[in-house]
């Protein structure tokens, strides 16, 4: 990244501050899962809803998505088979996988804007209207928008338990 790059460390910013670093607006998405088990991870707030776990699988595809429209089309693969949802009622073992492929998909994601440059974040990507700084912006409150969601569902799962 460029110094005189301002904009692009402000988004780079936003991005860290919703999903790992402290934020004046509390909770960001990588804290509203810290200390959870994989039992609590899986708890539903009701039939047909999502759990916490999928939720995180679910933040680590829509990164992993955002990170090849930066990378203007460049195919990769994701971890997992399939998109956007993905079905989590596993064990311990696959909760612990799954928070690490969402680290590792947010590390890639944030290298990848660490390299841009602020001429570049108004440009539309190839068949798209859509900007980098669109995406990068539209990723940190996605990121927000599901730790809130996470935060819920915990209390839910508190109230319904006694605790």
């Amino acid at each position: 990244m460029a110094r005189n790059d301002a904009r692009t460390r402000q988004l780079l910013t936003f991005v860290d501050q919703a999903f790992n670093r402290k934020s004046w607006h509390g909770t960001n998405l990588r804290g509203s899962i810290r200390g959870l088990t994989a039992e609590q991870a899986q708890w539903r707030p009701a039939r047909g809803r999502h759990n916490i776990h999928e939720l995180v699988v679910h933040a680590a595809y829509w990164k992993y998505a955002v990170a090849n429209r930066l990378r203007r089309g460049q195919r990769g693969a994701f971890a997992l088979k399939g998109s956007n949802w993905f079905e989590r009622t596993g064990k311990d073992r696959l909760w612990q996988d799954d928070v690490a492929l969402l680290d590792r998909v947010h590390e890639d994601l944030r290298s990848l804007i660490a390299e841009g440059r602020d001429a570049d974040l108004d440009r539309p990507l190839p068949r798209s209207e859509m900007t980098p700084a669109a995406l990068i912006s539209g990723v940190a409150a996605h990121d927000l928008y599901h730790a809130g969601q996470i935060q819920l569902i915990k209390r839910l799962q508190r109230s319904t338990s006694g605790a």
